[in-house]
């Protein structure tokens, strides 16, 4: 799946996301609304990771979708 893909399937692929980053709060999720540079900024602010952590991390996400 390409992130193309998951911007337009973005209220479906919620529940992946909110499993995936449970700190997320449904108010965040909502804000990302298929952005990957904002859902990697969140990743970044929740969980302390790096730039290129979050991005790795997206990608793996993607990878398994």
């Amino acid at each position: 799946m390409n992130w193309d893909q998951v911007e337009g399937k973005w209220k479906e692929m919620t529940g992946n996301v909110k499993a995936k980053w449970g700190d997320l709060t449904d108010d965040e999720i909502t804000e990302i609304d298929g952005n990957r540079q904002v859902l990697e900024g969140k990743i970044q602010a929740k969980y302390g990771k790096t730039k290129e952590e979050a991005q790795k991390e997206v990608d793996d996400f993607l990878n398994e979708h």
